[in-house]
């Protein structure tokens, strides 16, 4: 999987171990949109002590996780699925990752244990970029850029998950994996 600099919807980035925002420390950031007016996405491996039950008035039957989905508009809740058969109305972010969709019928799979934890990812607030901004972070070698697999974004553990996509695309990217989380203290 090499590295570019060239962002699509769907892409990943990497947050470098120098990049130097707490928002993003070892943050792998799924892409959503990259357009002209501005770009946002949702961090993958950032989990908070909140489950969707948490936040909702209506009664949820499973202890699903809330993600961090970045530092923009904390107070909104967003989802990632893996089951357009399941789930209409979804937006396909890349081949088998879909964003929201019927919010309401989804609340019905999930108490009537239709589908599956690992089939999601909830997340309050999102990551965004106005114009040009992303573009200069990435200028700034800020970011590391790939793509993956859905499998890899739903069946790998949110804590294993920024060292396990820069091992799965080798050479360098698999001695970055192993920098300690405060390189100044290697």
């Amino acid at each position: 999987m090499p590295s570019s600099k060239s962002v699509t919807k769907g892409s990943l980035l990497i947050a470098k171990p120098f990049l130097g925002d707490p928002n993003f420390e070892r943050g792998v950031i799924l892409m959503c949109e990259h357009e002209s007016p501005g770009s946002f996405g949702f961090v993958l491996n950032q989990v908070t002590d909140l489950f969707l039950g948490d936040v909702l008035e209506e009664t949820i039957y499973q202890d699903i996780p809330l993600h961090l989905g970045g530092p923009v508009e904390k107070n909104t809740l967003h989802f990632i699925h893996r089951r357009p058969d399941l789930i209409s109305g979804g937006a396909e972010i890349m081949d088998g990752v879909f964003w929201g969709g019927d919010f309401a019928h989804l609340q019905t799979l999930i108490n009537m244990n239709t589908i599956l934890q690992d089939d999601l990812r909830f997340f309050i607030g999102y990551s965004g970029w106005s114009a040009g901004q992303l573009v200069d972070e990435l200028s700034q070698d800020s970011w590391i850029v790939t793509n993956t697999s859905s499998d890899f974004i739903f069946d790998t553990p949110p804590g294993d998950f920024w060292r396990e996509i820069l091992r799965s695309m080798g050479g360098e990217y698999r001695s970055i994996a192993h920098y300690p989380t405060d390189p100044r203290l290697n």
